[in-house]
């Protein structure tokens, strides 16, 4: 599964895992297996708010964007995030903000 991502400042986080075609964001499950090669889901098509674009195959890679919530002092890695491939398991992401202490 190919991720992108899009940053926005949001309070809420963002906690996701894959298990082959299906992604779980935040407790709920999207079971993208049924999308044929070459296909496209609308993004209004998929009742997710973190969504933030239709859903294709492309290849046999399931390929979306996610938008990616970030504090208010959010380090580079999160601001301008780089795709990942995501395996099965926890997918693990930029962090939500930087650590406040002085170093």
């Amino acid at each position: 599964m190919h991720i992108s991502f899009t940053p926005m400042r949001r309070e809420d986080r963002l906690e996701l895992s894959k298990a082959d075609d299906v992604l779980t964001i935040n407790g709920e499950t999207f079971d993208f297996s049924p999308l044929s090669e070459g296909s496209t889901l609308p993004q209004d098509a998929v009742s997710c708010d973190w969504l933030a674009s239709d859903v294709e195959r492309v290849d046999g890679v399931i390929q979306l964007t996610l938008i990616l919530p970030h504090g208010a002092n959010a380090g580079e890695e999160t601001l301008f995030p780089a795709p990942i491939e995501a395996l099965n398991g926890p997918i693990l992401l930029p962090p939500y903000t930087l650590d406040d202490r002085e170093v």
